[in-house]
């Protein structure tokens, strides 16, 4: 039994009990509304090792050619994106047999329409409230100002439209996405449908000979009848996890890629929980951007973990000959989940097949300067934690719960920041900041700091059950910013914070 698997094996009998005090409680009238402790349909205490569904009357059709994720329709001139969106109810079919699901939507579609802006541009979006629940847009990982950033504070109510304008500073070029961010409605927006794409593009692109291929993976939880079921306890202890893990809105898409060829994949966890081990044996890849845009040079690779919200770019090539093809796996991940089984085999998240031979550029051995931030002015240290014990309080960061009216410390426009998130938690918790862009210094794993090997720009991290992260930033414009865990679930249990930069 390895470190992890102790911690692990120490804390889960308190969580069970705690949890079970907690369904207790639920039922006597004072848990979350909604929570329900069945099982999760499709699934049993082993686990399947691929999320597809044990349902015996919903099947995903599956091994669709990739779909190509729709653009919002830019109706504005030079310099500026002007677009309109609408969160609404509608209903599609997933499933074969003509099978009918609601869902909540941008513009009708799941995933939601791509943005595709350049550097420089000014972005102009009108998003209109159709659901029942106030909504909000969260730019996730854009440098937008903080009263634009569809923060909770500033909630789109049912039948309002709210018009959200910023500009992208130079050096912004990246995948982001966009996702619903009001406080205690966040996870639930996003499992139903709600989330779309974000691509600024660079004025000067050293990948911009290569083909892309953008890849959206999002889960889907379906009911033997076709419907999204709500969140039960165990999703709000261990983060909601469906049975079908989509590509674009499709299961188990074939992927193309010609015989030699380079293609530059964008990659998005949108899924609310899901910590994604990922492996391609049989092809070359390699890591050349991150959250927050391309790194200084390419990075071998052989997995790339990412955590819900994450993303990152890479370039795939088609080394096997015409007509064969390899597995985008996801690989077993112990991420410390209580009361639901952890992944134990690989399955399968895409397959590529090489086709014809393709002539394509090469990688160029730099890609754009990143400078290391310099000596912090400002030292913090943020604790994950949980309390198991206490139903109304059980993720906590540096001991405390989300107060909408607590600002928990100030910062200063131009520092430069250096934070420590410690995890003192039984499970991963992957912490993201808004408003900025980090840089990861180092890592603990318990044994004593390492250095991280290469410079990128993120916006969200994963921090290991007992491990500890540290990042430095600096913010550039002034306004209350949040920060948490971006295990949606957590988030609006509580698992946030929020600071104010001063000008």
């Amino acid at each position: 039994m390895n470190r992890r698997q102790f911690l692990l094996s120490a804390s889960s009998t308190a969580i069970l009990a705690a949890l079970g005090r907690q369904a207790f409680a639920g039922s006597m009238g004072s848990g979350h509304a909604g929570h329900d402790m069945a099982a999760m349909p499709g699934m049993t205490m082993d686990g399947p090792a691929d999320p597809s569904p044990v349902l015996k009357r919903i099947k995903l059709p599956s091994g669709r050619p990739l779909a190509a994720v729709p653009r919002l329709a830019n109706s504005g001139g030079a310099g500026r994106f002007v677009g309109t969106l609408s969160a609404a109810p509608t209903t599609l079919t997933l499933a074969e047999g003509g099978v009918k699901t609601s869902v909540w939507a941008y513009n009708g579609q799941l995933p939601g329409p791509a943005i595709v802006a350049r550097e420089g541009d000014t972005v102009e979006i009108a998003l209109t409230n159709h659901l029942t629940q106030p909504t909000t847009i969260h730019w996730h990982g854009l440098p937008v100002p903080a009263e634009q950033d569809g923060n909770p504070h500033d909630p789109v109510l049912p039948g309002q439209t709210r018009h959200y304008r910023f500009t992208l500073p130079k050096g912004s070029a990246g995948s982001y996405w966009y996702h619903p961010h009001p406080h205690g409605h966040t996870a639930e927006q996003v499992f139903r449908g709600l989330a779309g794409v974000f691509v600024v593009e660079a004025a000067d692109d050293p990948l911009r000979e290569l083909a892309e291929d953008w890849l959206v993976l999002s889960d889907l939880r379906l009911t033997e009848h076709g419907a999204i079921p709500a969140n039960t306890a165990a999703d709000w202890h261990d983060g909601r996890e469906g049975q079908f893990l989509l590509v674009n809105g499709g299961l188990r898409p074939v992927i193309a890629l010609g015989q030699g060829e380079r293609r530059r994949w964008r990659v998005w966890n949108a899924t609310s929980a899901r910590i994604l081990k990922l492996a391609l044996p049989g092809l070359a890849w390699q890591l050349v951007g991150s959250d927050g845009g391309l790194l200084g040079a390419p990075q071998p690779l052989a997995e790339l973990l990412l955590a819900p919200g994450e993303r990152a770019e890479l370039v795939v090539s088609g080394s096997l000959p015409v007509g064969q093809s390899a597995t985008l796996q996801s690989l077993p991940y112990v991420r410390g989940r209580a009361m639901t089984p952890e992944q134990t085999q690989p399955f399968t998240v895409a397959t590529v097949k090489v086709g014809r031979t393709v002539a394509s550029a090469a990688v160029p051995a730099t890609l754009r300067p990143i400078a290391a931030l310099g000596t912090p002015q400002v030292r913090r240290t943020l604790t994950f934690s949980e309390n198991m014990a206490d139903p109304a309080s059980m993720f906590m960061i540096s001991g405390k719960t989300f107060d909408m009216n607590r600002i928990d410390f100030t910062g200063r426009v131009g520092d430069i920041e250096e934070w420590d998130i410690v995890s003192e938690a039984h499970m991963d918790h992957p912490f993201h900041l808004h408003g900025t862009q980090f840089q990861v210094v180092a890592r603990n794993d318990g044994s004593g700091w390492v250095d991280e090997p290469y410079l990128a720009w993120r916006d969200v991290i994963n921090v290991p059950l007992r491990e500890s992260v540290r990042i430095r930033f600096r913010q550039e414009l002034p306004g209350v910013r949040m920060y948490h865990c971006h295990i949606l679930e957590h988030e609006d249990q509580g698992m946030m914070g929020q600071y104010e930069v001063k000008a």
